[in-house]
């Protein structure tokens, strides 16, 4: 689940460092001056935003090799990295897409991550942990996911999605502290100091509200992207690897960063559930269950 977490924070922090910098060159104050002007700030939000998405977009796989230390296979030196890169390509090929490079990263954690801006630039990682503890035919389902995540082009999708939501976070949250600004305050000329304050709050809270939207995509991707492993290497492959990861007790999440873009997320509940990037493990086993009785059906 490493994928999403990273490009989140990565657009997160890039939205911010953007708002920071248009204000101090006036450009946002600007748009306040006369009174509100919602065609001008709905552009001005629509640029941040989507300007902030593409930018982490566009960061995301070197940000990815650096937040694990992912070591790309330009040579492979063991049977075991000659059999991984071969499965890729092979993979890639049936999935129609251009060879991706393929890193291994040092973890004893089950997981594989694929990331990178279109799907035919795009990184798969594997850890050292999924190769030592699964089966080939489980890894190989492991990295069909990854694979069908690229082909799939969820990072773009992901990316169009983050940056409508950036839009409308940035336009309502500065409209909310415009109207507390001059209803409740009583600022008369330009913006008073509650303009700031309220939009800062309301950018939070709106934020926290759009990204219920934003993992429930997440969420849905996972299930897409399982279809798309069981396909390349075998429903019950696929089935097995997630079985696998299922047995695992209390497993070492990811870095925060990167959470999102592994094969598997925390486990949560109750409203918490809302947050997750990945369905429960026990929901994806029960759907590629079904699809495989309908088959057979």
């Amino acid at each position: 689940m490493k994928r999403i977490v990273l490009f989140l924070a990565t657009n997160l922090a890039i939205v911010l460092v953007l708002s920071i910098t248009m204000r101090l060159l006036g450009v946002e104050p600007y748009l306040n001056a006369n009174g509100l002007n919602l065609q001008a700030l709905l552009i001005f939000a629509a640029v941040m935003g989507f300007g902030g998405s593409f930018i982490s977009l566009a960061m995301s796989k070197w940000m990815a090799k650096k937040s694990v230390g992912a070591q790309v296979i330009t040579d492979p030196r063991t049977q075991e990295e000659l059999w991984l890169v071969q499965t890729v390509a092979r993979q890639a090929q049936a999935a129609g897409i251009k060879m991706p490079e393929v890193a291994i990263f040092d973890s004893p954690e089950v997981n594989a991550f694929a990331t990178g801006m279109t799907r035919n630039s795009s990184l798969v990682a594997v850890s050292t942990g999924l190769l030592r503890g699964m089966t080939k035919e489980e890894a190989e389902a492991v990295l069909g996911h990854e694979i069908s995540h690229a082909a799939n082009g969820d990072m773009v999708t992901m990316a169009l999605i983050q940056g409508v939501v950036n839009t409308f976070v940035m336009f309502f949250s500065r409209v909310i502290g415009y109207v507390v600004d001059k209803v409740v305050f009583k600022t008369e000329r330009g913006t008073g100091p509650a303009f700031f304050v309220t939009m800062i709050v309301a950018e939070l809270v709106l934020g926290i509200l759009a990204s219920i939207i934003v993992m429930w995509f997440s969420r849905q991707r996972e299930f897409r992207a399982d279809r798309g492993g069981a396909s390349l290497a075998g429903r019950q492959a696929m089935i097995n690897a997630l079985k696998r990861l299922q047995a695992q007790h209390d497993p070492q999440p990811l870095p925060e960063k990167m959470a999102a873009f592994g094969i598997s997320g925390a486990r949560s509940g109750g409203l918490k559930a809302l947050f997750m990037t990945h369905p429960p493990l026990e929901d994806r086993i029960a759907a590629l269950q079904a699809e495989n009785q309908g088959v057979r059906g």
